[in-house]
């Protein structure tokens, strides 16, 4: 899932999922019954029923991302790439959506990476995190990178300082 804008808002919600099977149909886009069921299934994990039939344009930046998390879903892969899907939602929505993804991921055993500035959610939600600065990169669980104190070296100390009690950026 990129964070590109979708083809048409004027699609409907089950529309816009079902382009996720694209890659499995024939020429001509024909869905199967099997492309139907995961299309289905993507749609009850995200919890969306209510709004499949729904217009794109009618959908709020949050429903939205969950339509495009199922688009993502109803590809069927054993690993789903987000690109920053908390981007442009606020901080309640954020937090729905990461809640969202880690129950996906625990029920269907499927790995969910994503990328995020999202720091102090992801610690609360993420199993394992991979921070990426510019001239090394670790990997844990945010238990074991607090106590590593891989978050203290990310922002200059003299601005941003990392509480390991909280597990919060505080500015100083």
């Amino acid at each position: 899932m990129l964070t590109e804008k979708i083809p048409s808002k004027n699609l409907t919600v089950i529309e816009i999922i079902a382009l996720g099977r694209q890659p499995y149909t024939n020429w001509i886009g024909t869905l199967t019954t099997t492309d139907k069921d995961k299309i289905t299934e993507a749609i009850s994990l995200v919890q969306i029923e209510e709004l499949q039939h729904k217009k794109c344009y009618e959908l709020s930046d949050g429903q939205l991302q969950k339509v495009m998390i199922a688009r993502a879903l109803a590809q069927d892969t054993s690993i789903i790439l987000l690109d920053e899907p908390t981007s442009h939602l606020d901080l309640y929505h954020k937090a729905t959506i990461l809640k969202l993804l880690k129950n996906i991921a625990h029920k269907t055993k499927k790995t969910i990476l994503f990328t995020t500035h999202e720091i102090e959610v992801a610690l609360q939600l993420c199993d394992k995190i991979l921070i990426l600065d510019k001239n090394t990169s670790h990997f844990g669980t945010p238990t074991d990178l607090i106590a590593a104190k891989k978050f203290n070296a990310l922002f200059p100390k003299d601005t941003i300082v990392f509480d390991e009690n909280t597990a919060s950026f505080k500015v100083v």
